[in-house]
């Protein structure tokens, strides 16, 4: 850059530092330093003359300071594009040049010259910057609050893909050559976009058109996860239940195999007791546990009725497994028809497995207490007989007695 150019920006720099205007989120400084980086890249890498290089320089740096002024369009920067020039002493005959430059920025139109091709190229060289979509959402924002005007997403994403596939394209070798890959890679982030919005709406429509008829997220999940716990709850129970099946059948074989048999011996007549009070424990525990795992199947019959008037549970197979399939059918899909039925199906399901599952640990409850105190009985029982009848006892009366 020449000394005019380095002057100029630091008078374009200053003025959007003192204007501190918030709603330029995107042709704001550090945008314009950005199409200035893309027009020294594109300069390189031309053979453009420097006099040419200046003139689109200039035009960069002083097409958008009418948005700074409050001004109405374009003319506005090209008042305070002239009045930078005179103060500079630059030549009256070059400014027609730049004054049509600046114009051509504003219309938006087709590249006639040489020039209008590098201006173009440059203003729409972030068309394929990695971060476009962030700009793009910055431009958008921007416009609206000029306008005044709320801009649909949906609309100006359309308005971007019409930009991207017909409106624009690059005329320099150098950006043609090295701008228009990447520029496709964010057409189809646009397009990839487009797409999944469509769904988002398309689904959100859905919703609103069944929300009456969709089941909530939340209410599923309470009842999956409710039921869920009730049955591994179930499960555990059965499973404490097996256990105290399983010891004390195991107590009660060993008993009748290995201690039993003994007890003719008149010197273990001490052990018939606490051997009769320990195993009366095993039984009463293990009767216990079979309660507790004992299944309860009710009648398994329904009448049209019931189901008419919501007093069935059809999702239980205690209350439908005596039924005939047809009449099954016809009462699940009257349950289907009716969402309020099939939550209170689900209720019940619920309050009946809390019911059994009350049951269940209740007599387990009483089981492991009944085992429990079997156990310590029986100890001390066993201890009373050994200390008090045992076999050097029972000699010691013996000799006491005979002659």
């Amino acid at each position: 850059m020449n000394d005019l150019i380095k002057e100029a920006k630091e008078h374009i720099r200053e003025l959007y530092e003192a204007s501190q205007d918030d709603t330029l989120v995107f042709r704001n400084w550090n945008f314009k330093n950005r199409i200035l980086g893309h027009a020294k890249t594109l300069f390189e890498n031309s053979d453009l003359s420097e006099k040419k290089q200046e003139q689109v320089y200039l035009t960069l740096l002083f097409k958008d300071t009418h948005l700074l002024k409050n001004g109405l369009d374009i003319y506005s920067s090209i008042q305070q594009l002239q009045l930078f020039l005179r103060s500079k002493s630059y030549p009256a005959k070059d400014f027609k040049t730049l004054e049509q430059l600046m114009v051509f920025t504003a219309n938006d139109a087709k590249p006639d010259s040489v020039l209008e091709e590098y201006l173009y190229d440059i203003q729409y060289a972030f068309l394929h910057d990695k971060d476009y979509t962030m700009l793009n959402e910055l431009w958008r924002e921007e416009l609206q609050d000029l306008r005044g005007e709320d801009i649909s997403l949906s609309a100006w994403r359309k308005n971007q893909l019409a930009l991207f596939r017909s409106k624009h394209r690059y005329y320099t070798d150098y950006a043609i050559a090295n701008w228009t890959k990447p520029k496709q890679k964010n057409l189809k982030k646009l397009v990839k976009a487009k797409k999944k919005n469509k769904k988002t709406v398309y689904k959100e429509k859905i919703k609103a058109k069944f929300k009456d008829k969709i089941v909530d997220r939340g209410v599923q999940t309470l009842y999956r996860v409710t039921l869920r716990n009730h049955i591994k709850l179930s499960d555990i129970a059965d499973t404490k239940a097996n256990i105290l099946l399983s010891v004390n059948a195991i107590i009660i074989s060993l008993a009748l195999a290995n201690l039993i048999p003994k007890l003719d011996n008149p010197s273990n007549t001490y052990l018939i007791y606490p051997t009769f009070i320990f195993i009366l424990f095993c039984i009463v525990s293990m009767i216990m546990s079979i309660m507790a795992t004992r299944p309860n199947v009710t009648s398994g019959e329904f009448t049209k009725e019931d189901v008419q008037d919501k007093k069935v549970n059809l999702l239980f197979f205690g209350n439908f497994h005596k039924m005939k399939l047809d009449r099954y059918e016809w009462a699940m899909t009257e349950l289907l028809k009716d969402r309020d039925y099939i939550y209170k199906s689900l209720t019940k399901d619920l309050y009946y497995l809390g019911i059994v599952l009350e049951r269940k640990y209740r007599l387990l409850r009483w089981t492991y207490t009944v085992f429990m105190i079997g156990m310590i009985v029986s100890v001390i029982v066993f201890s009373v007989s050994l200390k008090f009848f045992g076999p050097d006892r029972t000699l010691a009366v013996e000799e006491i007695i005979s002659p």
